[in-house]
């Protein structure tokens, strides 16, 4: 549970960061950033695997290159949903915000696994 809650901070904080490296994501403020990390993880928990499958072809005919496209369409998504607060600007902002987004999730994923095997 603390893994969860800590991984859900540290999103948040990365979504924050890339408001703050790159002018194409807007985030209002932490509670905010709290709010997007929280609907994009659960749109990447139930939406994005429906999408995976049903993109199968086009995913395997790009070599797997469309599921940037999928992640773009998952962040842009929660940026639709949380209008104000969290906002994109394009499918480009969509797809460099989501691509900078993974690269940090991959590291805290990382980091907390580390973390938290030690224990």
């Amino acid at each position: 549970m603390v893994k969860l809650l800590a991984k859900w901070a540290l999103s948040a904080s990365a979504l924050l960061f890339v408001a703050y490296v790159y002018h194409g994501v807007e985030v209002r403020s932490f509670g905010a950033a709290l709010l997007a990390a929280f609907v994009i993880g659960l749109l990447n928990t139930v939406v994005r695997p429906i999408l995976v499958l049903l993109t199968l072809p086009v995913t395997l005919l790009t070599l797997g290159l469309f599921l940037f496209v999928i992640n773009a369409l998952v962040f842009w998504a929660a940026a639709t949903l949380l209008d104000d607060s969290f906002n994109v600007r394009g499918f480009t902002g969509a797809l460099v915000g989501s691509l900078i987004y993974t690269l940090i999730g991959i590291v805290i994923e990382s980091a907390l696994d580390r973390l938290f095997a030690k224990q």
